[in-house]
């Protein structure tokens, strides 16, 4: 019989923590674990990404769809540098990660040996919480533990690092004494509610305003009902992060939807005549789409005290849990009748949807992207999960799909890092294997990481009691978002070299994966791709060619001065002056009256 090493440990450290799968890619730095998690006969399972950054977004994927840990490995050298991207996702979405890391061997550190860097200066800003080089085989516990411990109550990754030679060396024994440190696997978040001067000097600021409005990110994720009662006392409007989208029921009349560059006209009208805001759980960086500072009197909820104040100036903050906040604050709060506040942001969110459908209805060379995901609506499964990858079809997803109660989604929000939908499809996929998963994105960002993963996919998808893996990609050959950016923001012409993609057949891709590929290019077509794919036996790629040229214009008053940038970059493009009049329909149903 093989004697217990200290990557046994590991593994049964790792099982009692309750992570049931790691993500990653072998390498000889971490031989001595991959052999303790073969030993394991699958308590805990290994997940084979085609690449260590799939393997990190995988992981952070995890631990968003299920709320738990989610767990990567990599050799040392190169596998950790791969892992940056994906913790950097976890760290700025904050969400909890632990990456267990090979290193050489101790005998061999500081020799410039092969594939030898150094990994605790490298992972120092990203797991600024808790990174740590294990040295000696009593220290492992504790520190897998303290990782695990940090992860969850810092909302962040961690990383362990373990020199080969350790993995390999005898179990521990741990007993009392000088110099060990014994340890358990367990963790117990705080009850954290705001203090009562706090919640009464916050009551006070909200019963006196007239124009209330809310913002809800991703910290509101168990506190939907809470925000909609406090809502409908104070006669507010409702507008989401992006990340905090899934958690509003937008087919409420006073949820105005998505704020920001890829937000609505009825997000920007709710933020920009507010005289009161509630910020509820959400950390969002597009700062020039909140009131204008001094115009509202800003009430900020939210579970890390280092968050309040962080994104404007805020003049009653309150810590603690999104739910236990808002129900002891609405406690109160007084009610109002509805007035010309809430009918006015009514009428703005009544004028949104017509906007949207207008917009989504523009004739387009090929197929308007905007129509691709609003042909979703009615079709998503009720139980269905949602992945979204970086680029333009975030914009689309923001603006057009209204999504079932209860569907997750998840995108890599703050860092927006490019490739993410299909790793995350996968960990949502392998989490609750029996729900469909549907991943949007780009052909920039499927040439970049999804091309390889959908491979992952044709090998794990007949071990799904729902087969149903639905991937969409908008493939329009361009790298869209930035070249609108160019135009936006620095009033220059498309860049052809930059900005044009090869050709890929992605749909003839996955029919040699053994997958079912739908090539669209005709609009009237999408609905019955759609249904075709929620109704096969297997993973689908839609491939729609989508109209590169559909303006990402961010909404009025601030779209005003960008569509007069994307004038100036269009002009001088030698182009067809197919884009300028599609900024011009654009902008002429803006400026609309009425919608």
């Amino acid at each position: 019989m093989t004697e217990r090493t200290v990557s046994d440990v590991i593994v049964d450290r790792l099982a009692v923590w309750g992570v049931d799968r790691v993500f990653g890619y072998s390498g000889d730095g971490i031989n001595g674990f991959m052999g303790a998690l073969r030993r394991a006969s699958g308590r805990v399972a290994f997940i084979q990404a085609r690449h260590e950054e799939n393997a990190a977004f995988m992981a952070v994927g995890h631990a968003k769809y299920t709320g738990g840990v989610g767990v990567v490995t990599s050799t040392q050298g190169p596998g950790a540098v791969h892992l940056l991207n994906g913790l950097y996702d976890a760290k700025l979405d904050s969400v909890p990660v632990v990456a267990i890391v090979g290193q050489q061997s101790r005998t061999v550190l500081g020799s410039a040996y092969m594939q030898e860097i150094d990994l605790v200066s490298l992972f120092k800003d990203v797991a600024s919480q808790f990174v740590q080089l294990v040295s000696a085989p009593e220290q492992l516990p504790m520190v897998l533990d303290r990782a695990f411990r940090t992860a969850m109550a810092t909302s962040s990754p961690c990383v362990v690092i373990v020199p080969h030679d350790l993995q390999s060396a005898p179990a521990p024994e741990l007993e009392q004494e000088h110099g060990i440190v014994v340890t358990a696997p367990s963790w117990a978040s705080a009850a954290k509610v705001p203090r009562d001067g706090d919640l009464d000097a916050a009551a006070a600021l909200l019963n006196s305003a007239e124009r209330v409005a809310l913002l809800v990110g991703q910290g509101a994720r168990h506190a939907s009902t809470e925000v909609v009662a406090i809502a409908e006392k104070l006669g507010a409007g409702i507008a989401t992060s992006l990340l905090g989208k899934p958690f509003v029921d937008e087919t409420l009349p006073f949820a105005v939807g998505t704020m920001g560059h890829l937000g609505t006209t009825a997000s920007a009208h709710l933020l920009g005549n507010c005289d009161a805001l509630l910020i509820v759980g959400s950390n969002d960086p597009w700062t020039e789409f909140y009131p204008p500072p001094g115009a509202a009197r800003v009430v900020q909820i939210d579970i890390d005290e280092k968050k309040i104040g962080n994104r404007y100036p805020v003049e009653v903050g309150l810590a603690g849990d999104a739910a236990s906040a808002l129900a002891a604050l609405d406690k109160r709060l007084e009610h109002r009748p509805h007035g010309e506040w809430r009918s006015a942001v009514e009428q703005e969110v009544s004028r949104w949807r017509i906007l949207a459908a207008d917009r989504a209805a523009v004739p387009a060379a090929p197929v308007n992207p905007e129509r691709v995901v609003r042909e979703l609506n009615g079709r998503l499964p009720s139980d269905a999960q949602l992945s979204v990858d970086v680029g333009s079809c975030v914009y689309w997803y923001a603006r057009q799909l209204t999504l079932p109660p209860g569907v997750p989604v998840h995108l890599s929000g703050t860092l927006a890092s490019m490739g993410c939908a299909i790793p995350y499809g996968i960990a949502a996929k392998l989490a609750h294997p029996d729900r469909p998963l549907v991943a949007l994105a780009g052909d920039g960002a499927m040439q970049m990481a999804g091309v390889a993963e959908l491979a992952t996919v044709a090998h794990r998808w007949q071990q799904w009691p729902d087969p149903r893996f639905v991937v969409c990609v908008f493939n329009n050959r361009e790298l869209a978002e930035v070249t609108w950016e160019q135009r936006e923001s620095e009033a220059e012409p498309r860049f052809t070299d930059s900005q044009e993609l090869p050709e890929f057949p992605f749909a003839g891709y996955a029919e040699l994966l053994g997958l079912t590929g739908i090539r669209v290019e005709d609009p009237e077509l999408l609905g019955d791709a759609w249904e075709q794919a929620f109704a096969a036996d297997r993973p689908v790629v839609i491939e729609v060619l989508t109209d590169p040229e559909i303006p990402l214009l961010p909404p009025f008053p601030a779209g005003r001065e960008k569509a007069a940038n994307m004038r100036k970059g269009l002009a001088a493009e030698d182009g067809s002056g197919h884009a300028e009049a599609l900024l011009d329909t654009y902008t002429a149903q803006e400026e609309r009256p009425g919608g």
